[in-house]
């Protein structure tokens, strides 16, 4: 904090910001790949606000859930632009495993992206086509972007995104699940990061995480992403599950969402006073 004098003998506090401009660095993507243990976060009001609350609450990345949340493509770039004012690393999950997709969220600036549903190496290659540029892929190429800083840094982001931007597939399925080492042996994919709830809906026993099969499923991802040389990941739904996840191998982990805290701490203060009354 700084303290200025002004002519009238008056102060003035100006609080001493950190700004953190666009530029992207293959240090987040080195950090995954390393094993690091990586704490984030779903967003998924579409709130800009809620991101930079976020990011400044001292999470490693931020998941902007534009799947299942109630974002737009306007909102998406509100969020990360609130998110690169802060230490955190946005990240986006895309609806579905089509290129315009990655396009899209790729240009206004993720730092990685979360495909969903993703069940075969085949699925995998597609999604790291679309992801980078030629001749590593097949991402569309344009320099007014604020991905590229409008242009200013086109030339190195061109070169070197491959190596920055980082690839979490989804294994959701059974059919990934068998084909997790293939999936795992893709350059590009990253994290390989399960889905609770629709893995164990697919399995038939849809939010039952103690499940004895879901347990091995989960050991048996955590071992693909290991001897690959990628990362393991998950989204915890309830504290209790952190421990035990992070003792499997799960490095790459998020724990709620912004709008399920919102959503328990509304529902607290009103039961609250609803009891005083």
């Amino acid at each position: 904090m700084k303290v200025i004098s002004t002519s009238r003998g008056e102060l003035l506090l100006l609080a001493a910001f950190t700004f953190f401009p666009m530029k992207m660095t293959p240090d987040f993507r080195n950090r995954v790949l390393a094993g690091e243990f990586l704490a984030g976060t779903f967003l998924n009001l579409g709130s800009s606000l809620t991101a930079e609350m976020a990011g400044l609450a001292g999470f490693d990345w931020l998941m902007l859930d534009y799947e299942h949340g109630a974002g737009s493509e306007m909102t998406l770039l509100h969020q990360l632009q609130a998110v690169a004012a802060t230490p955190a690393m946005g990240v986006v999950r895309i609806s579905a495993n089509e290129p315009p997709r990655f396009k899209r969220v790729l240009d206004a600036g993720a730092h990685g992206v979360m495909i969903p549903y993703v069940s075969s190496a085949a699925e995998m290659k597609a999604a790291i086509a679309a992801l980078r540029y030629p001749p590593h892929g097949q991402r569309g190429v344009a320099k007014l972007n604020r991905a590229a800083a409008f242009g200013s840094d086109f030339d190195a982001y061109f070169a070197r995104s491959h190596e920055c931007i980082v690839s979490m597939p989804q294994i959701e399925t059974l059919e990934g699940v068998q084909a997790v080492d293939e999936i795992a042996a893709v350059d590009g994919a990253d994290v390989l990061f399960v889905g609770p709830l629709d893995l164990t809906s697919n399995m038939g026993i849809s939010g039952n995480y103690s499940h004895p099969d879901f347990i091995a499923i989960l050991k048996k991802v955590a071992a693909s992403a290991r001897r690959a040389g990628k990362a393991a990941g998950i989204l915890a739904l309830d504290p209790s599950h952190v421990g035990p996840w992070r003792e499997m191998g799960y490095s790459v982990m998020a724990l709620g969402s912004d709008g399920g805290g919102v959503n328990a701490s509304l529902r607290a203060n009103a039961a609250l006073l609803k009891r005083s009354g």
